[in-house]
């Protein structure tokens, strides 16, 4: 297709504008953390580091960051385990209601995080609670889990489907058994994707604000939970700043990182 110089002005105009509405409230984030005015007057009348040493020095942010960390390892982990046999079930094999599976396993993702975080509660409410189990670190993960769940699911299929099975196939006919085969020819074909589905997932879960405000209990505060709650509090607004500027570094990062091991694999294949 090919279009007008007039058309290609204005698509690159639009564009220009799509990513100054979605990066420039970020910017202004990055440098409110270096603000040395408490109240953040704009523009800045200097630049400084206490911020981030005060920010580094808050127990509760700390407790929050430590929170945020367990339940992203706690829902990757899980996810990978439950993600990675889902994509071998619909890959590898034919049975009825595959398709079924394809859509129960992908839904989470779809659904409004509110209904995801309601349906949740009241499930936890239902079946945990008369075991005594309370809203905590355990419900936040599981919470977590069914939308990390398909980040690895998705990126595992797509390399199954891509790989095809004449490796294995070649593998088995050598001689290999079930296990020689899978970790010597099925898991490092899987490997990059893995890793890749699992940044993602991190990062999904770390940033999770909607879902974790149904399934956390009191002692369960994770850091959008905390960045939330102090949101509004005038001596807390500097670390708030810093913590959403931290976020954002963090964010980048492993999406980053994935996309590029992403697009390495696509290219090897």
């Amino acid at each position: 297709m090919t279009f007008s110089p007039a058309a290609r002005t204005a698509l690159r105009v639009l564009m220009g504008l799509g990513l100054a509405v979605i990066y420039v409230p970020l910017l202004v984030v990055l440098i409110n953390s270096v603000n040395a005015d408490r109240a953040f007057g704009w523009p800045p009348s200097g630049f400084t580091g206490r911020w981030w040493t005060q920010a580094m020095d808050n127990e509760g942010a700390r407790r929050a960051v430590l929170t945020s960390v367990k339940a992203g390892v706690g829902a990757t982990a899980a996810a990978l385990v439950l993600g990675t046999l889902a994509a071998f079930a619909v890959a590898r094999h034919r049975f009825f209601g595959r398709e079924a599976v394809s859509l129960v396993v992908v839904l989470p993702i779809a659904l409004p995080g509110i209904v995801t975080g309601i349906a949740l509660s009241n499930a936890f409410q239902v079946v945990l609670k008369p075991l005594g189990i309370g809203l905590g670190l355990f419900t936040v993960i599981v919470g977590h889990a069914t939308f990390c769940v398909v980040t690895i699911y998705n990126n595992v299929l797509a390399r199954l489907r891509r790989t095809g099975t004449n490796l294995e196939e070649a593998s088995a006919d050598l001689g290999a058994d079930t296990f020689q085969t899978f970790w010597y020819v099925t898991f490092p074909a899987l490997r990059s994707a893995l890793f890749a589905g699992a940044l993602l997932s991190f990062a999904l879960s770390f940033d999770e604000i909607i879902v974790t405000t149904f399934t956390a209990g009191p002692g369960a505060e994770t850091l959008p939970i905390w960045i939330f709650n102090n949101l509004f509090r005038p001596n807390q607004a500097p670390v708030v700043n810093v913590l959403a500027a931290a976020l954002i570094v963090l964010s980048i990062i492993p999406i980053y990182l994935a996309q590029r091991l992403s697009s390495a694999s696509r290219n090897i294949t």
